[in-house]
């Protein structure tokens, strides 16, 4: 989808919130917009705005009704939408390590075997693409990600799992995740990193942000033990 072919308009969802709805498709350039408009917003300090939260094609931005009225932020954003977007800046780029299959990818096996393929060239596939991190949500620190390989698609298990472990990988339709805290899901698991993408104890919490890319890179069941165990551990990222 081209830039030029991008729509939006403004929704009121709450007493004290408001959502610009750019389309009805899972497209990296409608989530370029979003997340172009949530760092317009911010670098504005747009009066009364206390929260923004960027999905794969919307923004929703809270605000409190004691410092701005609904039909001025409304203004104010309109302005904002109506301006061209400023050059693509540079974003972060994460290194991801994963263990796949075994324990921690119980599906790979099932996954390969659906579409024909081993579980090496499932591997593969997740490995060489980029992939733009849509959307922060669900639980704490879970990123979904866009850009995976369409051989991959796979439609969700029927009967969600009550557990998966934290920093699972999974897939579910077209899109890849990077699991955070131990959750339910009905994604397929095929592997598992040490990151914490979620720490409570770390200044700062949250790891990835809305717009950042992620790699993955395989790695064997002893490193990723060895990544786990070390508390403070970070991943390595670079700017793109």
């Amino acid at each position: 989808m081209t830039e030029q072919a991008v729509s939006w308009r403004i929704l009121p969802i709450a007493d004290q919130a408001v959502a610009i709805d750019f389309g009805e498709v899972i497209d990296e350039a409608v989530n370029a917009r979003v997340t172009a408009l949530a760092a317009r917003v911010r670098q504005n300090q747009v009066e009364g705005v206390t929260s923004l939260v960027p999905t794969y094609r919307a923004l929703t931005v809270g605000y409190d009704s004691t410092q701005t009225r609904q039909h001025t932020l409304i203004a104010t954003l309109t302005a904002l939408l109506s301006q061209p977007d400023a050059p693509a800046e540079r974003v972060r780029m994460w290194d991801i390590p994963v263990n796949y299959g075994g324990e921690n990818g119980v599906d790979l096996e099932w996954l390969a075997q659906t579409h024909g393929l081993s579980p090496q060239e499932v591997i593969t596939r997740h490995t060489v693409a980029s992939y733009r991190i849509y959307m922060m949500g669900f639980m704490p620190g879970f990123a979904y990600l866009g850009g995976l390989d369409p051989l991959l698609h796979t439609s969700r298990r029927e009967s969600p799992r009550l557990k998966v472990p934290q920093g699972s990988i999974s897939i579910g339709g077209m899109q890849t995740a990077v699991g955070s805290v131990e959750a339910p899901s009905g994604w397929h698991l095929i592997g598992r990193t040490p990151v914490r993408s979620f720490d409570p104890q770390r200044t700062q919490p949250f790891l990835f942000s809305a717009g950042d890319r992620v790699k993955f890179s395989a790695i064997g069941v002893d490193q990723y033990q060895d990544l786990q165990a070390q508390a403070d551990y970070l991943p390595q990222w670079r700017w793109q």
